[in-house]
């Protein structure tokens, strides 16, 4: 598990894989001058409930990964992430699809 820390106390542990994918729809995002809501749901041991924050380029953002390994990039994942981040309501965590542009490259 990974972390995503934003500021000085906002920490959420994340798989690596998601957080791989947080990160490149974060940083595209924010190249793009395009700051944006992002939200998760907090786990039980910690109240449960969901925690929004404000992505803007002043933030401090940290992408702390467990492995050393960066994960494969699913695009179809990414597509609906970056299309839930262009949202009014923002980022937020959806399933991964199957990863459409791996069929037939094996």
């Amino acid at each position: 598990m990974g972390r995503f820390i934003y500021g000085e106390g906002v920490r959420v542990e994340l798989d690596d894989r998601i957080l791989a994918h947080i990160q490149v729809v974060t940083g595209t995002k924010l190249r793009r001058n395009e700051p944006f809501f992002f939200t998760w749901r907090d786990d039980l041991s910690t109240g449960g409930g969901r925690t929004t924050v404000w992505i803007h380029a002043n933030a401090t953002l940290i992408f702390k990964f467990h492995g050393g390994r960066t994960p494969k990039l699913n695009r179809a994942w990414l597509d609906d992430l970056m299309f839930a981040a262009n949202s009014p309501t923002g980022l937020q965590i959806v399933p991964e699809p199957p990863d459409i542009s791996a069929s037939g490259e094996e």
